[in-house]
């Protein structure tokens, strides 16, 4: 999860959040809140002949009314083009909801289904674009040497040089249009929209983080996006299944947090020292609810095979592409592991990513990125799991109140509707102020 200087010159919105001084549900009305099924669109592809199928499955299970599906016919590879996308995908679910704007029908939430792409992948290069781009890699090496073997220069020629290689390389990259490929599922949020940037991110109407400030291109509205998916239509149906029983016995089990390093004291962090002591944070809220058992390890070490028994919910990090098998996930378990890949595919045979090996051992619910998403993309663990913890929101608002990005990278695979903890009827966790 690196990022280069000149990309946060381009795109990085600077995201330092003190600890929650209000509680969460104080910022609910304003955004999302008690989504219900009549909606949600449900999203096949019906050229994925298990799409359909599942898609069925789901909607008599919530009750979801029949003409809230809709079948496009696409690619049925995890990956698809931006041609594809915007004719095959984005215009007949644009057609689709405003057909149903006009019949009085609100969606305010979509739900793709195993076969739908997960993937817009970056636009092709024309020959003459690959000639430019090479010409610039060229001259962005010369740079480079010049620049290593600076010597004697006067510091202003040396200025000037780096200058030239920050604007080469600011050229390289936007030629290149590698920051526009997407997930599916982050575009479709502002599938009503045809007119925003595909290079970089979008800035959430949704985040917490976002909310009563004026932050330059965020959209005033979107939608809500999750994902029922997985490696086998068994698995996806499971996923389903387990995602009532637990939502009407109560999600019981262990919560684990695995940060890296100790809780610095601090506030005022960004990049990775944020995210690290939102894990701690995080840890803190739940423990406080006394709804489950809490375990935060702070050191740089991952769990390891068999240490996490019961796993209900879980938080950790950095294991790029490659699920260590430290869980006996319960039913109806929520985690995600923050990683710079971990939902580049859900159906590839041999792959190890995280959110495909956490759906095929048992979890539930899952969140990750199709490609490098930079840390300041995942959702913030505090946030996710505070909101999940109150037993108010469903999880698809929970993602969207957590995550600060829309047209990116990131996806929530699950049961949009999904509440684990609205059974608990125990006392509201007092998740205002930071737990002691």
């Amino acid at each position: 999860m690196f990022i280069t200087e000149s990309r946060i010159l381009r795109i990085l919105l600077p995201i330092t959040f003190s600890i929650l001084l209000v509680p969460f549900l104080l910022i609910l009305p304003k955004t999302c809140v008690a989504l219900v099924s009549s909606e949600i669109l449900v999203i096949a592809n019906r050229n994925f002949p298990q799409s359909g199928e599942l898609a069925h499955y789901y909607m008599k299970k919530r009750g979801i009314p029949d003409q809230n599906l809709i079948l496009v016919s696409t690619t049925k590879d995890e990956r698809c083009s931006r041609e594809e996308y915007d004719g095959e995908i984005a215009l007949p679910i644009r057609t689709y909801l405003a057909k149903l704007d006009a019949k009085g029908t609100h969606i305010r939430c979509l739900l793709t289904i195993h076969g739908v792409p997960l993937t817009v992948y970056e636009p092709q290069l024309r020959d003459e674009e690959v000639k430019e781009l090479e010409n610039l890699k060229d001259l962005a090496r010369k740079l480079e040497f010049q620049l290593k073997g600076g010597g004697n220069k006067f510091e202003e020629f040396l200025n000037d040089l780096r200058s030239e290689y920050d604007e080469t390389q600011k050229a390289i990259s936007a030629l290149s249009k590698a920051d526009q490929m997407a997930a599916v599922d982050s575009e479709l949020a502002l599938v009503q929209k045809t007119d925003y940037p595909l290079a970089g991110w979008i800035p959430s109407p949704f985040f917490w983080g976002f909310q009563g400030k004026k932050i330059k291109n965020m959209p005033e509205s979107a939608l809500l996006v999750s994902r029922l998916d997985g490696p086998t239509v068994k698995i996806v149906k499971r996923v389903i299944d387990d995602s009532l029983l637990a939502e009407k016995k109560g999600l019981k089990g262990k919560a684990y947090f695995d940060a890296r390093w100790p809780d610095p004291g601090k506030s005022d962090l960004k990049g990775y020292a944020f995210y690290d002591v939102s894990l701690h944070k995080a840890a803190a809220i739940v423990r406080a609810s006394k709804l489950m058992e809490t375990v935060l390890d702070e050191k740089e070490s991952l769990f390891q095979p068999g240490e996490c028994d019961d796993a209900a919910l879980y938080c950790g990090w950095y294991s790029l592409g490659k699920y260590i098998d430290a869980f006996k996930w319960v039913p109806g378990s929520v985690g995600f592991h923050i990683a710079s890949q971990e939902c580049q595919t859900l159906r590839q045979p041999g792959s190890t990513v995280w959110c495909k090996m956490m759906l095929e051992k048992g979890i539930a619910a899952t969140v990750g990125p199709v490609g490098e998403p930079y840390v300041e993309a995942f959702p913030v663990p505090e946030v996710f799991f505070g909101l999940l913890l109150e037993g108010k929101a469903t999880l698809a608002e929970c993602f969207a109140l957590s995550s600060p990005f829309l047209s990116w990278r990131m996806v929530l695979i699950g049961d949009p509707l999904y509440n684990p903890l609205r059974a608990a009827h125990l006392k509201k966790p007092r998740i205002s102020s930071t737990p002691k």
